[in-house]
């Protein structure tokens, strides 16, 4: 029969696995680069620290505590995301289209005049 740290471990890993996978599908399906890392950085993030998790609490129960562990929790959530939106900075900067049915670019308003970037798709700019 399986403990009650089993049973943990193994919804931890499912629960990490299941949202790498939904990540994983969202950067195939969805349209744009914008989306891609939105579903790269928001679901991939929580399920490597569901897994991490699971990795820890299994080390914990073996009578091992791992700090590194933490460590590595830590410096995911705090990385990750600033990694994500430097890079969607940086895309957007540099022209990448938004996809076709965007409504609104809300990034192109916070530019100065002289450092906006040349876009063919100027849908997204129309209200």
């Amino acid at each position: 029969m399986l403990s009650l740290t089993e049973i943990l471990i193994s919804i931890l890993v499912l629960i990490g696995s299941f949202l790498s996978l939904i990540g994983s599908l969202g950067i195939i399906r969805l349209p744009d680069i914008y989306s891609r890392m939105h579903a790269a950085t928001k679901s991939a993030t929580l399920g490597v620290v569901f897994l991490i998790s699971g990795s820890f609490v299994f080390f914990l129960s073996e009578g091992v505590f791992i700090l590194q562990l933490l460590f590595t929790i830590a410096f995911v959530f705090l990385t990750a995301p600033v990694a994500a939106m430097i890079i969607s900075r940086s895309a957007h900067r540099n022209g990448v289209e938004l996809w076709g049915r965007t409504k609104h670019d809300e990034l192109m308003e916070s530019y100065p005049e002289h450092l906006e970037p040349e876009r063919d798709n100027e849908k997204a700019d129309q209200p």
